[in-house]
C-alpha cells in the first residue's frame, strides 16, 4: 500500500513552540512574494520556443546532477539513467529513479523532488517503485497540456525574473525570441542572460585557442591580441547588456587575483596563447583577468559574481564519457584574504562596483568572507552555494556571517540550477529557513518582530533585485 505524501505546513520551523510560532508569522508575510532568481542555469530555449517538456524524466531526472550524482554513486550506470543516452527507455530510467528514491532520505533533492510532486502535480502518495508508473504517466500526460508548457509554469511559480547563463561565444538567439515576445505582448516574463566568459579566460578549458578563434568571429576583433582580447571582451558584454544582462559570473578553480601591467599581461597573453600552457601561467592568467574584468564591471555596470574552489571534472573517466556539469565537480579549500588582496587593493574601495562572493569552503566563512564583505564597499557574499544549498547549510551561513557581515552584505538567496521545477521548492526552502532564523533572534530580544519582518522581505526579494540591479 503507498504511503501518504504529507508535506507538514511547519517543515523547517524550529521546534521550540514560541520561535516556531513567530516563524509561521513572518513566513506568512513572504511566503507569497515574487520569485527573483538572478543567477541560474535554466535553458533559455525552453522559454523560446515553449515547447512541452517531453516525459519525467525528460524534465525531473536528466537536467539534475544533483540526482543522477547520488544514483551514480551507488553503482547505477548513467547510460541507464538515459544521461546522453537516447537508446534509453525513459519510463525504464525514471523506474530506476523510482526504486533508489530511498537513497535521497534526509536530503535537499528529497525536499525539493517532494515539493514538485505534491505542489506541482499533486500527488497524494510517496514516490517510490510501487508508484513509478503513476507518477511517470501522470506527469508526462500532465506536460502535454498547455498549464505546464515552460512559460505556464513560469507565471505559475510567481517569477519575476529569472536568469540564465551563457558563455561570451553564444550568439543569446533564444534570448531574442523572448525580447520579440515580450516586445510584441505575446508573454511578458522577463528572462535575461549574463555573462560567463570561462570558455576564453581559462588557458585550461577544452578547446581554448578554437574558443579564441570564434571570439574573434563573434566579436570582429582579433582575439590573438592582447589589445584585441581585450576588446572583444567589452564588445560581447556591451551585446550581453543589450540583450538584458545585469551580471558577469566567473567560476575559477580559485580566488586568486593579480594586478599585472600591461607589458606583463602582453607577455602572459603571449605564452597562454601558445601551444603549450603551463599550469602556473594557465593560473596567472585566470587571475589577472579576474582583476581585469572588475575594472570592466566599474565600466559598464554589470555585477561581477565570483564562484570559486570547485575542482572541476575530478571523475576524468566521467568527463571524457558524459561531457561537464555531470556531478563529478568537487569543492576544495579555498584562501580569499590573500588571493583577492590584488583586486581589492585596486577595486575594493569602488562603492559604484559590485562584486558577488560565493563559496564552497565553510571554514572562511567568519575567518575570511564575512570580515572582508564587513569592509569592503565593493563586495558582498552570494548565498550558500551548491553543496551547501540545504537546510544547514543555510544556518551556518546565517550564523557565521550574520555577527560580522550583518544582512545587508549578504544578496539575499538564487538557486543556482538547471532543475526548472526545483526553483520554486528550494525559495521556500530559503524562506522557511530565514523566517526560523529571524524567529531565533526575536526570542532571544536581540530583534523586534517588525524588524524582522521587514529582514525577512529583504532576504526573500528585495535584496537579491538591488544587488543585480533587477
Amino acid at each position: 500500500m503507498p504511503r501518504p505524501l504529507l508535506l507538514s505546513p511547519d517543515r523547517l520551523f524550529p521546534s521550540d513552540p514560541a520561535q516556531r510560532d513567530i516563524a509561521r508569522r513572518l513566513y506568512r508575510e513572504v511566503a507569497g512574494l515574487p520569485i527573483v532568481s538572478p543567477h541560474g542555469h535554466t535553458d533559455p530555449s525552453w522559454f523560446a520556443g515553449n515547447a512541452p517538456f517531453g516525459n519525467a524524466a525528460e524534465l525531473l531526472l536528466h537536467p539534475d546532477h544533483y540526482v543522477f550524482r547520488m544514483l551514480y554513486s551507488q553503482g547505477i550506470s548513467l547510460d541507464a539513467l538515459g544521461i546522453r543516452n537516447a537508446a534509453a527507455d525513459p519510463r525504464e530510467s525514471w523506474r530506476l529513479f523510482a526504486q533508489n528514491y530511498h537513497l535521497f532520505r534526509g536530503t535537499p533533492s528529497r525536499m525539493w523532488m517532494d515539493w514538485v510532486f505534491a505542489e506541482a502535480f499533486g500527488f497524494e502518495v510517496q514516490f517510490s517503485a510501487e508508484t513509478s508508473d503513476l507518477y511517470y504517466d501522470r506527469i508526462t500526460e500532465a506536460l502535454a497540456t498547455d498549464a505546464f508548457r515552460p512559460r505556464a509554469l513560469f507565471d505559475r511559480f510567481g517569477i519575476e525574473v529569472i536568469a540564465t547563463t551563457e558563455g561570451p561565444l553564444d550568439t543569446l538567439e533564444h534570448h531574442a525570441v523572448i525580447r520579440a515576445a515580450n516586445a510584441s505582448g505575446e508573454w511578458a516574463g522577463r528572462v535575461i542572460t549574463a555573462y560567463r566568459p570561462d570558455p576564453v579566460i581559462d588557458p585550461e578549458f577544452e578547446g581554448f585557442r578554437d574558443n579564441l578563434k570564434r571570439f574573434s568571429d563573434l566579436s570582429g576583433e582579433d582575439a590573438f591580441s592582447y589589445a584585441g582580447y581585450l576588446a572583444a571582451h567589452r564588445g560581447r558584454r556591451a551585446f550581453f547588456a543589450e540583450m538584458g544582462a545585469t551580471s558577469t559570473d566567473h567560476g575559477h578553480p580559485t580566488a586568486a587575483t593579480a594586478d599585472l601591467s600591461v607589458a606583463e599581461a602582453e607577455a602572459l597573453f603571449d605564452r597562454v596563447t601558445g601551444a603549450e600552457v603551463s599550469a602556473a601561467d594557465a593560473e596567472l592568467f585566470r587571475a589577472h583577468m579576474l582583476t581585469v574584468m572588475a575594472g570592466m564591471s566599474l565600466d559598464d555596470g554589470l555585477v561581477m559574481q565570483i564562484h570559486p574552489g570547485a575542482f572541476r571534472n575530478h571523475n576524468r573517466w566521467l568527463f571524457t564519457h558524459y561531457g561537464r556539469d555531470k556531478g563529478a565537480d568537487i569543492p576544495t579549500a579555498t584562501d580569499y584574504v590573500h588571493a583577492l588582496r590584488p583586486l581589492l587593493g585596486r577595486y575594493g574601495n569602488e562603492a559604484a562596483l559590485t562584486i558577488i562572493l560565493f563559496t564552497l569552503d565553510e571554514t572562511s566563512y567568519a575567518r575570511e568572507l564575512a570580515p572582508l564583505a564587513g569592509h569592503y564597499p565593493a563586495l558582498k557574499l552570494g548565498p550558500a552555494w551548491w553543496f551547501h544549498d540545504s537546510p544547514e547549510g543555510m544556518r551556518r551561513f546565517r550564523s557565521q556571517m550574520t555577527e560580522t557581515a550583518g544582512f545587508y552584505n549578504t544578496v539575499g538567496f538564487n538557486d543556482d540550477t538547471r532543475a526548472f521545477l526545483s526553483i520554486p521548492a528550494r525559495h521556500d526552502v530559503a524562506r522557511r529557513i530565514d523566517c526560523g532564523f529571524l524567529a531565533g533572534l526575536v526570542a532571544e530580544h536581540r530583534m523586534e518582530e517588525w524588524e524582522a519582518a521587514e529582514l525577512a522581505a529583504d532576504l526573500s526579494y528585495n535584496l537579491a533585485k538591488a544587488a543585480y540591479k533587477l
